[in-house]
């Protein structure tokens, strides 16, 4: 499966799911490919991070910020389960191919309104994919989510019928996964037993167990 993380809208939390998410069904025996394809090279910082401190590598991390990568991806993922593709804010061509890249767009939304602005473009933008690839599956992921908040609750009101549908696995408002990202961990090597590892193992099953 190749799943992509996109939004037009960057400091949504791409790169951080986009990590924890390959981390996970690596964690659980899967073999997988990560692809940074943001130009900031996040993910890629994060694995050169990993590799200084001599972590063992849980999963490749590649550098492909190009807009070719509908052409390139699919061979790559012949030789593993899953490919992440972390994808760029604001790079009209590059987020073109990476959608037509993907089986499955996962779209990161915040409980703010600015992001639902940029995700209406970002679904402009998939519904002009679907002519090329109308088998593109895509969902919202609502990330950093203040469940006990007003606004929190709203937008998951908002996009209850939504379509693409809500995912029902959320992501809090986690220091840890700050902490992951800066020191080239996950959250759950940091604290195996947080809320933060379990919602991330939550939504990597959902996600997984997602009908083709």
């Amino acid at each position: 499966m190749i799943v992509a993380l996109l939004n037009q809208k960057g400091g949504v939390g791409k790169t951080t799911l986009a990590l924890h998410l390959a981390g996970q069904w690596a964690i659980t025996g899967k073999r997988v490919l990560l692809i940074d394809a943001d130009p900031q090279g996040s993910a890629l910082d994060w694995a050169q991070e990993r590799a200084s401190q001599g972590l063992p590598r849980l999963f490749s991390v590649v550098g492909l910020a190009r807009d070719t990568l509908h052409h390139e991806v699919p061979e790559l993922a012949r030789s593993v389960d899953h490919v992440v593709i972390d994808g760029p804010p604001r790079v009209a061509g590059l987020l073109r191919s990476a959608l037509l890249a993907a089986d499955l767009v996962l779209i990161p939304v915040q409980p703010s309104p600015l992001d639902g602005w940029a995700s209406a473009e970002m679904l402009a933008l998939l519904d002009q994919a679907r002519i090329f690839k109308p088998d593109i599956r895509a969902h919202f992921v609502l990330n950093r989510y203040p469940a006990r908040t007003l606004i929190g609750r709203a937008t998951v009101d908002s996009l209850a019928d939504h379509n693409p549908t809500l995912l029902a696995e959320h992501i809090g408002q986690r220091v840890i996964f700050a902490d992951a990202l800066r020191t080239g961990r996950l959250a759950a090597e940091l604290s195996p037993d947080s809320i933060a590892a379990h919602e991330i193992a939550a939504l990597a099953q959902q996600v997984g167990n997602l009908p083709s």
